[in-house]
């Protein structure tokens, strides 16, 4: 029920990803107005319904609505997680909220204090991890460290890096650059068994310098809109430029393949939502503008991220510092 689109397109990408994925789904809400948006596809195999009549806003305090509305929408999911009824929770709701009913709910693991958002960001050689990317806004230098660590282990499993470059996002790559959330973060992080490279740029990131950024949650989700943002004009800017002229227009066909896949590369849609990282179930935070694809993308990389067993790797790493045996997990199918 959560996001600028709901019901209807959250429906629509949910009830496509059973169809072509094969992945099961439990739409919680509101029963009566998502029965109204499935129309004929209602008995689709592995599709469920379980009803909740309230629905926490976008602009609601979390803390207030987790503690007065107990059968919304986000809080019954969460409550089918942790019953052990559901592997994960997918929502493109008050990212707030999410939050609260993951760490509250479906609890964290042990060793991690906060969940941090775990972001892809496209590269010039690939995809980068940015955590925190906006659960968290005021944060500790050991939330930091726990932030790298579990960012380490997500990059190992999803870029396949066996050794992930860790940076820490700062104004300068000087040693002593930054503000004392940095500093004192830095301290900690040239201790722990990391790839730590010390403070990086926010440019690094797109350079290909890092494969995992760690930040506050504040910093992390500005990083994150900006790029979001930057993309968007640049293919503004070149659909006006083709479309000027003939000869442009004759440039851009003679060249739509390739941005065709620049496109799909910076098109967050392709990926669909982000996922909290240190629950002990899994936990994906989507845009809140996201339409159909988006949540199709979603529930399939959410669906990977449960068969894989990723929150129980990174308990298991949090603990010990293996990632146990070998794994597929893979975002771009």
């Amino acid at each position: 029920m959560g996001g600028d689109f709901a019901p209807q397109e959250i429906v629509a990408g949910v009830a496509d990803a059973v169809r072509r994925h094969r992945v099961p789904v439990t739409l919680v809400g509101r029963a009566a107005a998502i029965r109204s948006c499935l129309g004929t596809v209602r008995d689709l195999p592995g599709l469920q319904i379980v009803d909740a009549p309230d629905v926490i806003g976008m602009d609601e305090s979390p803390l207030e609505a987790f503690k007065s509305k107990k059968h919304s929408s986000l809080r019954v999911a969460a409550d089918l997680v942790r019953a052990g009824e559901a592997h994960g929770l997918v929502s493109a709701g008050n990212s707030g909220a999410v939050m609260a009913v993951g760490k509250m709910v479906i609890g964290a693991v042990k060793g991690v204090e906060r969940p941090g958002l775990a972001a892809l960001i496209p590269s010039i050689d690939g995809m980068a991890v940015v955590l925190d990317a906006g659960a968290n806004v005021d944060c500790k230098a050991k939330h930091l460290e726990q932030f790298a660590v579990m960012g380490s282990c997500y990059a190992q499993l999803l870029l396949k890096k066996e050794q992930p470059r860790v940076g820490l996002l700062s104004i300068g790559e000087e040693e002593g650059k930054g503000n004392a959330l940095t500093k004192e973060a830095f301290d900690l992080l040239k201790k722990a068994d990391l790839n730590f490279i010390g403070n990086v740029e926010g440019r690094d990131l797109f350079l290909g310098k890092v494969d995992v950024v760690v930040t506050d949650g504040f910093a992390g989700n500005v990083l994150l809109k900006t790029a979001e943002g930057a993309g968007e004009m640049m293919f503004h800017i070149l659909k006006r430029e083709f479309s000027g002229s003939l000869k442009a227009g004759m440039g851009f066909l003679l060249s739509k393949g390739v941005f065709r896949v620049l496109y799909k590369k910076v098109d967050y849609a392709e990926y669909g939502g982000a996922p909290l990282l240190g629950l002990r179930g899994g936990c994906f935070v989507c845009h809140g503008r996201s339409k159909a694809k988006a949540m199709t993308s979603a529930v399939r990389i959410a669906h990977q991220f449960l068969e894989e067993r990723i929150p129980e790797r990174i308990q298991h790493h949090m603990r010990d510092g293996s990632l146990l045996d070998k794994f597929s997990f893979d975002w771009r199918s």
